[in-house]
């Protein structure tokens, strides 16, 4: 991709991270693109739902654990639970996204697996089996994407942690995965662990 980048460095938690980013995503929509799939650069943004779900990950020794980000952009919470020493893989239906995510791990020196999967069509995911903790961070977009989702959290992990600004679909989520999750808020933050036992 050919487009004028930006490097910054960010202050997530104790940890210094550098992020390479396009420095206009508007620059990046495609019309083509968008009249078959609705498909938006959102991932080309630096939301701060992303920086509030890195630095909840920057607090947690996650040594040992496999997490899986969904929807991943330019990878940042994936970069830190890394750092943090997860097993981790950053998960987008963007090709770009997943190109990003990787070069930030690099500059970062963190070891992020990326996948390309679209929660519609989950099946190489979930061959990789379970998972430990699930990332997301501003995904809920659009309605459409609440039911997708549902369905593939508990396929995935007994621990989603997701952070949202408030968007539309979010309260029909939450409503929605209280029948079968235990939901934790903190400020934006949301930490999901199932009611019953876990499928």
């Amino acid at each position: 991709m050919r487009t004028d980048l930006v490097e910054e460095t960010l202050t997530v938690g104790r940890r210094q991270l550098r992020v390479v980013r396009p420095r206009d995503a508007e620059a990046l929509l495609d019309e083509e693109a968008f009249e078959h799939e609705e498909f938006l650069p959102y991932w080309a943004e630096l939301w701060p739902s992303g920086l509030g779900l890195a630095a909840a990950i920057a607090e947690r020794d996650l040594r040992g654990t496999r997490t899986v980000e969904l929807g991943c952009g330019l990878g940042l919470p994936s970069v830190v639970a890394a750092l943090q020493g997860a097993a981790a893989l950053a998960t987008d239906w963007s090709e770009d996204a997943l190109a990003f995510a990787a070069r930030n791990s690099q500059l970062n020196r963190a070891a992020v697996e990326t996948m390309l999967c679209s929660w519609t069509a989950p099946h190489a995911l979930l061959a990789r089996g379970r998972f430990e903790v699930v990332l997301a961070s501003d995904v809920l977009y659009e309605r459409r994407s609440v039911q997708p989702l549902l369905d593939l959290l508990p396929l995935l992990a007994p621990e989603v942690l997701l952070v949202d600004p408030g968007r539309p679909a979010l309260g029909e989520f939450l409503e929605r995965a209280a029948e079968h999750w235990r939901i934790e808020t903190k400020g934006r933050l949301y930490r999901l662990t199932p009611l019953g036992d876990f499928p």
